[in-house]
């Protein structure tokens, strides 16, 4: 697993690392969960030569509670892009990091070439976060991303944009239905892909099937 790497312009201190040389995608970590439990998956990705970056969120070390709106995460996402010297991405994320991703493809969508989204966070029907090995946690955001999770309505998706969902089938936070709902709403540019037996940390527990899933759409291999 490749070091972490922080982005501390404006005293933001993102977390981020990067793996893998070629064509980049970006990996956007879930609510109250750091980018470890991502390195499996991006290791996993970067062998078919292509570029990894496991990206945080942001954190205030002097006020945990600050709070900060979805557009400024996805702000985020372009800035360390920048500092990278990354021009286009595929940008992706698990659950909450899905709904970053989403805005990024909204509110900069030249520098997005499609949209990965690690099980579909839609609050309305999410019983909220799961409990993950301590070593997997970041709870220094989590109340920062539950704010601004809750703070705005999750826009539409962006016209033109690719997307790809891949879901557990035993998500209890993001069901399989949320995709199911999402490509129902987009046929012509939503695929699904589902990973049997998956949970919330899927993404970690079924490293195989999604890496696999993602090569394939892409046709990285």
């Amino acid at each position: 697993m490749t070091d972490t790497q922080i982005f501390d312009a404006d005293g933001r201190a993102i977390p981020f690392a990067v793996e893998g040389d070629g064509p980049a995608l970006v990996l956007i970590a879930g609510l109250g969960l750091g980018i470890d439990y991502l390195g499996a998956l991006a290791h996993s990705v970067s062998e078919e030569d292509f570029r990894v970056i496991r990206l945080g969120t942001r954190r205030v070390p002097s006020d945990p509670s600050a709070s900060v709106t979805m557009s400024q995460l996805a702000q985020d996402v372009v800035d360390v892009l920048d500092e990278l010297g990354i021009a286009d991405a595929w940008i992706g994320g698990h659950e909450f990091g899905g709904a970053v991703a989403r805005i990024v493809a909204l509110e900069h969508a030249d520098r997005v070439n499609g949209v990965l989204l690690l099980g579909v966070d839609e609050p309305a029907s999410s019983p909220g976060a799961v409990e993950a090995p301590e070593h997997l946690r970041d709870d220094a955001v989590a109340q920062m991303q539950r704010s601004a999770r809750g703070s705005a309505q999750l826009p539409p998706l962006a016209p033109a944009v690719p997307v790809l969902v891949i879901q557990g089938t035993e998500d209890p936070v993001a069901p399989a239905a949320n995709g199911d709902a999402l490509q129902a709403a987009a046929p012509d540019r939503v695929s699904v892909v589902r990973v049997e037996g998956g949970g919330h940390l899927f993404p970690a527990t079924h490293v195989g099937a999604t890496s696999w899933a993602i090569e394939d759409y892409l046709d990285w291999d």
